[in-house]
Formats: structure tokens, C-alpha cells, sequence
């Protein structure tokens, strides 16, 4: 390469920086990049051990509902770093005293908040002791796609090594997925994601607790990042025949409990007590003895709905398998446990009283 046209080859690089530069300052300044919005997570606090304090440190005992839901926000660390979070309190109760009215009022609030133009997600807390009985029921009942997700701890907030921070924060993090919108309620406990249709308590003091014995597992959730298995089968939320139908009271149903022995006063007494339908928790395949069948076939005779269940825990009561539930009036629950089937039962005598039309709700439900 000669002198001149190295001498070609630096004046025309001079141009063009000066002209880029030249550019660079006539051109209009951009406005910087707005980071995406946070999703906006209300967090709506029943109570439960999440909340509870012991008297003292170490202490096996505590007292359930001792903190407020912005007590137990503050105790997460990084929790806003994953949301714009919100708290409210319904209620601030262990969950074995929950109740139809607190029911009726979660479910109400929850969906006025899946109507809401300025809610992502909604995150329950609540005792671990009737969470799948809740959870179950808002599943029924809520209209909408936003993630609903029930949350609790096995350990009091003041505990050495409490699950309750680590268990919320999964909870607002899967709340705040947009693929966990249109699957259900759904729980959060110990890193795993339960179907709330399919999760049950299994064990009294564990922090591996619930399992969903029949259909297994939702998905898992490490430190803030879900991962989600199958969807959900069974009709829920916004496909269900119940959902955003929220009534002033639920119709009264027993529990009737069967065991080696029993009689009939069981049944007796849930007839006295003004019951519109007894579900059987029965032995092995939804069972009992002969005189508890024979006073559940009576009321069924006079209007009273009767659901065989089982208290085993995992397995399908069929129908017609043990006992004739065509000549018995009998409804078979099917996957659906007792306090489970209690739930659904509530919501289909708010439709029918027709067994038959009952029989086909546990089937889609």
C-alpha cells in the first residue's frame, strides 16, 4: 500500500467519526427503558400457625393468629423484590376453628379482587389444618383466572428455623407466574405446588406434610422459580357450575365416622341436628357395618343426601362396587376424600337435591 492511499484510507475514517459524531449530537435523546411492572399480589391473611407465637422460645405450644399479615410480609426477605405486595386481613384464627362465615367472606373477597384491574395474583394464608377444605371450596366457587394460592407453615413464626418466610415467599412467587393462571387453587407448602382439589394433610407435625396421593404433585417451587407439572383435570374456578355463586350459608352436611362396631347413633344424631346430607367416612372401599348402612339407607329414603367416602386416605370409592348405590340412593365419592366430599356436597345440594345429578358433579368435580 503506498503513501497516498494510506492517506486516503485516514482521512476517510476522520469523516466518518466526525460524521457519526456530528449525528450522535443532532440526534433526539431517547428516553430510557422503563423496567417492566412488577405483578401486583394481594395477600390475604386468615391466621394459622404461620402467624402463631409461642410463649416462650423453643416451646412446643403456640397460639395461633398472633401476627398480622404485614407482621408476616416484613418477615420475608426479598418478598418485594418479586411483587408489589399488599396485605389484608380476613381473619386471624387457628384453622380448626374456620368456619362457613369466614368462608363466605374469603371467597367474596377473592373474587371482587379477581374482577380487579389492579390485581395479578391473590395469596392466602391459613392454617394447615383445614387448608385443603378451604382450598378446596374456593376452587368451586371462585370465578377467574388470576393464580389463587393457599399458604401455611407446620412451625409458629417465632420457632427456631420457622417455614412460614420461606413458604410465603414461594407462595407470592408462584402467585405472581403467569403460568399458574388458569389452574385452580392452588397450594404451597414446603417447595412443592399442590392442586388444592388434590392435596391432603398427612402428618401432624412434619414440614413434608401435604401430598396429593391420587394424582400427585402441581409442580415444584425453588427459591422463587416454579416449575409446573400436568394441569388440572376436574372442573374448577371460572368451568365450574358454582363459581362466582358465593350464597349467605352453606347447607348443613355431616361427617358420619365408621369403625369396627358402630352403630347407627352417629347417624342418629347428624338427622337430630338437622342435617341435609351425611357423607360416609367408611372403611376400605367406602363401608360400614351393617346397622350404620341401614340407618344411612333410611335417610336417604326420606330426602337426606348420603356420599360414601373413605377414611383410608388415597383410592377411588366406585360406585356400585360394595354396596348397591343404585338400590341404596348412595352417591360414590369417587377420588374425593370425606371432608372433601363434605365440601362438594355443600355446593351441589345448593343446585339439587337429584342423587343423579349429585353422582355426576363427583365425577366432573
Amino acid at each position: 500500500m503506498n503513501h497516498a492511499t494510506r492517506r486516503s484510507i485516514v482521512s476517510f475514517a476522520v469523516v466518518l467519526a466526525l460524521a457519526a459524531g456530528s449525528a450522535a449530537a443532532q440526534a433526539p435523546k431517547l428516553a430510557p427503558v422503563p423496567e417492566p411492572a412488577k405483578p401486583r399480589i394481594t395477600i390475604l391473611a386468615t391466621g394459622g400457625t404461620i402467624a402463631g407465637a409461642q410463649p416462650k422460645p423453643g416451646e412446643a405450644g403456640y397460639k395461633s393468629g398472633s401476627f398480622s399479615v404485614d407482621a408476616l410480609i416484613q418477615a420475608v426477605p426479598g418478598i418485594r423484590d418479586l411483587a408489589t405486595v399488599s396485605g389484608e386481613q380476613i381473619a386471624n384464627i387457628g384453622s380448626q376453628n374456620m368456619n362457613d362465615a369466614v368462608w363466605i367472606k374469603l371467597a367474596r373477597r377473592v373474587n371482587e379482587l379477581q374482577g380487579s384491574a389492579e390485581v395479578d395474583g391473590i395469596v392466602i394464608t391459613h392454617g394447615t389444618d383445614t387448608m385443603e377444605e378451604t382450598g378446596y371450596f374456593l376452587d368451586l366457587v371462585v370465578k377467574g383466572e388470576k393464580p389463587v394460592v393457599l399458604v401455611g407453615s407446620m412451625r409458629p413464626a417465632t420457632a427456631i428455623s420457622a417455614d412460614g418466610p420461606m413458604n410465603l415467599y414461594n407462595a407470592t412467587a408462584v402467585a405472581a407466574d403467569r403460568i399458574a393462571r388458569g389452574r385452580g387453587v392452588l397450594v404451597v407448602m414446603n417447595d412443592e405446588i399442590h392442586y388444592a382439589r388434590e392435596t391432603t394433610k398427612t402428618n401432624s407435625t412434619s414440614l413434608q406434610t401435604f401430598a396429593s396421593p391420587n394424582r400427585g404433585l402441581a409442580g415444584i417451587v425453588n427459591f422463587g422459580k416454579a416449575r409446573f407439572y400436568s394441569p388440572p383435570v376436574p372442573k374448577h374456578t371460572s368451568g365450574s357450575a358454582f363459581a362466582g355463586s358465593v350464597p349467605n350459608a352453606l347447607p348443613t352436611v355431616f361427617i358420619v365416622y365408621a369403625h369396627a362396631n358402630v352403630g347407627k347413633e352417629e347417624v342418629d344424631a347428624a338427622l337430630a341436628a338437622g342435617a341435609k346430607g351425611i357423607v360416609l367416612a367408611g372403611v376400605g372401599d367406602g363401608n360400614a357395618t351393617d346397622p350404620m348402612i341401614d340407618a344411612l339407607a333410611a335417610a336417604a329414603k326420606k330426602g337426606v343426601v348420603v356420599v360414601r367416602s373413605s377414611r383410608v386416605g388415597s383410592g377411588t370409592v366406585a360406585r356400585n362396587v360394595e354396596l348397591d348405590d343404585d338400590k341404596l340412593g348412595f352417591v360414590a365419592a369417587l377420588e374425593l376424600n370425606p371432608q372433601k366430599a363434605r365440601v362438594l356436597l355443600q355446593q351441589a345440594l345448593s343446585k339439587t337435591k337429584d342423587v343423579k345429578a349429585i353422582q355426576k358433579y363427583f365425577e366432573e368435580y
